[in-house]
């Protein structure tokens, strides 16, 4: 029987430990890395986008012998590199974990060489998949164990911004559309931002959960199931949409004069506007489409919006709330009096007072 190696960190005691180390370390190629990662790792690749390919063609044409070989000189020279321009001002305490793929040969090689030097560095057993796994059942075991208080409104009533004023006051929120970076409609992209990988959002949304208290009620927007292009984990959009609901709702020229601050963006940017407002031809015809480019060459925005807020907008939230939140009802409601600051953080007040939850 082999003695088990005292620098493996076993999955079972990653969740105890992981806020413990100094550093988080991704070996895997920064292609990899993009795609998803543990939250707060930092990517020091023993091998790039291209050394990878290397070696995976050269393993399947020739040998697993010569893959090995040439593998072996590249990870060497990077992690020597990384220990010249990286490492050398860590102290002896300095405590690092270390993960790859699965676990195996990237790690293990960086994790070896670490520990010879005299650092405490640590390999993450199983590597990203086994970090995947405890994403997975941990989004499964949060739409169990949490229960959720559910913001409704229409576009452009700030739902956003009220969700997080409660924030300040104490409350635990969990804010979808901040963590898939997305605003939720045809127009909501980010400027210059893009969305995370499907897996990067379930990871984001993860660590967001796992810092909240399950006995305590957690805000949350309503929303559809996709947020942008990303999904909200099935068992987790059912129970956030059976949870306990209150509208905010204003005028429509306080949700016009919002959402003109809100998106900005596009006042300048009106090729960008002239070219989401596009993706709506199927539903309202290339008249109608071309009616409102005219209206953005004019520069005629609060006309505008208010036309979208009342021949789109409007009619989906009507049709989708009630069918999708069923415990919404129309008399349950906290009025924004204006998008003033003031008039955000008095309502995020009277939303927490009206569900009962004075979690701060």
């Amino acid at each position: 029987m082999q003695p088990s190696n005292p620098h493996i960190l076993k999955s079972d005691q990653f969740l105890t430990e992981l806020d413990r180390f100094d550093l988080v370390i991704d070996v895997r190629s920064p292609a990899e890395f993009a795609l998803d990662h543990i939250p707060g790792a930092v990517n020091y690749p023993v091998l790039n986008n291209e050394e990878r390919a290397q070696i995976g063609t050269l393993y399947k044409q020739e040998s697993p012998f010569a893959a090995k070989k040439l593998g072996a000189a590249l990870v060497s020279r990077n992690i020597a590199d990384h220990l010249e321009n990286h490492f050398l001002d860590f102290p002896r305490e300095w405590r690092p974990l270390i993960y790859c793929w699965r676990g195996g040969e990237r790690s293990g090689a960086f994790t070896h060489i670490l520990n010879r030097i005299g650092w405490k560095a640590m390999q993450l057993e199983g590597g990203y998949q086994g970090f995947r796994r405890t994403v997975i059942d941990g989004l499964d075991q949060s739409a169990n164990q949490f229960s959720f208080q559910v913001i409704c409104g229409m576009t452009g009533s700030g739902k956003t911004r009220a969700l997080q004023e409660i924030g300040k006051l104490g409350a635990q929120i969990l804010d979808l559309e901040g963590l898939a970076v997305h605003r939720g409609s045809v127009l909501g992209n980010e400027p210059n931002i893009e969305q995370p990988s499907q897996k990067g959002f379930e990871t984001a949304l993860w660590n967001a959960l796992r810092r909240l208290d399950p006995n305590k009620p957690v805000f949350v927007e309503s929303e559809s199931k996709k947020v942008g292009g990303l999904h909200v984990p099935d068992a987790l959009m059912e129970k956030i949409r059976n949870g306990a609901c209150i509208e905010l709702r204003s005028s429509t020229a306080t949700r016009v004069s919002w959402l003109i601050r809100e998106y900005h963006h596009f006042l300048t940017d009106t090729d960008n506007f002239k070219q989401k407002l596009g993706l709506l031809t199927a539903h309202y015809g290339k008249v109608q489409i071309a009616k409102w480019s005219e209206a953005i060459d004019a520069g005629n925005f609060p006309e505008l919006v208010e036309e979208l807020l009342v021949k789109h907008y409007d009619p989906s939230y009507l049709s989708s709330i009630v069918r999708n939140f069923p415990a919404y009802s129309q008399e349950k409601f906290v009025g924004l009096d204006s998008d003033s600051d003031e008039a955000f953080a008095k309502a995020a007040k009277a939303i927490v007072v009206e569900l009962g939850s004075l979690a701060y």
